[in-house]
């Protein structure tokens, strides 16, 4: 099995897999592949990994399964070209495919002969990159002030305590969960003053694209 391999969604979507990373599916904000809204899917459901030269696919004890073809998944089994990734009886159906190996593999792999890059599906010359910066930020950066919000009208209830301090903890533990959330927005910015951006809900999969990024026009990744 190659090193390289993508997830091919409805739609004609597309996620490039990096064997370094494994690839989360779930409706957990955190996953890579995060789906809230549908239906069945655990918030860990499943696993894209690479190990031993192989691609797997590893169920996460989700309630409904994750299936292949036919079969339902006990634990995780190895990946062939073409295999259908279902998550749930009637969840989202996803194609495997893997890629002929490359000498550098990554998320984003540089095309030398013609001196262009090939990110996310938009093909950037190399030559025209002037710099490659990811920012992130907070998903709800008011958070804060809804939470003062609530605590204040909250006060209306102080004569009735069962009801107050239940509100008071909810609105508490859900201001520290919503107020964790991030996003991460890569940005390439062409010497023309053009500029690509992508938001990233995983750190990890924003800082392997902006590093593979750096590395295909000669820059420090890390800096």
């Amino acid at each position: 099995m190659s090193a390289g391999a993508r997830l091919e969604g409805e739609g004609a979507r597309v996620w490039p897999l990096d064997p370094a990373i494994p690839f989360t599916i779930g409706r957990d904000p955190t996953t890579s592949l995060c789906l809230p809204e549908v239906a069945g899917l655990s918030r860990r459901h499943a696993v894209l990994r690479h190990s031993e030269g192989h691609w797997l696919i590893c169920d996460l004890d989700s309630s409904n399964g994750t299936w292949v073809g036919e079969q339902r998944l006990e634990g995780c089994r190895p990946l062939r070209d073409g295999d259908a990734i279902r998550l749930g009886r009637r969840g989202p159906v996803f194609v495997f495919r893997a890629e002929p190996p490359a000498a550098t593999p990554a998320p984003m792999r540089a095309a030398r002969a013609n001196g262009t890059i090939d990110v996310a599906g938009t093909t950037l010359p190399l030559a025209q990159i002037l710099r490659v910066e990811l920012n992130s930020r907070a998903v709800h950066p008011h958070i804060f002030s809804w939470w003062v919000l609530v605590c204040l009208g909250g006060l209306l209830l102080l004569p009735f305590p069962l009801v107050f301090w239940p509100l008071q903890a909810g609105a508490l533990v859900l201001c520290i969960a919503l107020g964790r959330r991030r996003e991460h927005e890569l940005q390439v910015v062409l010497q023309d003053g053009r500029a690509w951006r992508r938001v990233f809900a995983d750190s990890r999969t924003a800082l392997a694209h902006r590093n593979g990024l750096r590395r295909a026009i000669g820059q420090p990744s890390g800096t």
